[in-house]
């Protein structure tokens, strides 16, 4: 299996941080939050507890989302809406079949008007567009380590404001 951690090119534009507890990720998902714009595609990828919802819970409340923020599991997808901003929430965790995609119209979801955080993005794998951003989180010691990964030039861009 690949192992992001381990992969790293000179030509990557990416980062590794250290997180030794939930409210550390919820501070980087409020400086994520800052460099993020729309037209973007951000994957969440890492084990179940992770940190994954946590970080989409920074984010939104840094955007000024005060409601609660639940992970997307059995919804597929949580959608938050800020003035003419919308902020897709995914989670394929219990995606089972491709036509789940079709008939819900995720496709019409990713568009220069929209920032998509999907967690789970390898159980839709071949349907999504490709991320601008991966954000790779796996247990470390005490707490997490976090990967950040631009995917495209639209991400390059985006992590060279980090």
């Amino acid at each position: 299996m690949h192992n992001p951690f381990l992969s790293d090119s000179g030509s990557e534009q990416s980062f590794i941080l250290q997180l030794a507890d939930e409210t550390a990720t919820l501070a980087l998902g409020e400086k994520f939050a800052n460099i993020l714009h729309p037209g973007l595609i951000v994957f969440l990828c890492g084990d179940l507890g992770a940190g994954k919802t946590t970080l989409t819970r920074g984010i939104l409340h840094a955007m000024g989302y005060q409601g609660k923020v639940k992970s997307p599991t059995y919804n597929l997808v949580e959608i938050y809406k800020f003035s003419r901003l919308y902020l897709y929430h995914f989670d394929f965790y219990r995606f089972n079949d491709p036509i789940e995609w079709e008939e819900a119209g995720f496709r019409d979801y990713f568009n220069e008007n929209t920032i998509c955080l999907l967690e789970w993005p390898e159980k839709a794998d071949k349907l999504l567009p490709d991320a601008d951003i991966k954000v790779f989180f796996r247990f470390h010691q005490s707490g997490r380590e976090i990967k950040i990964q631009a995917g495209t030039e639209k991400g390059k861009l985006c992590l060279k404001h980090w």
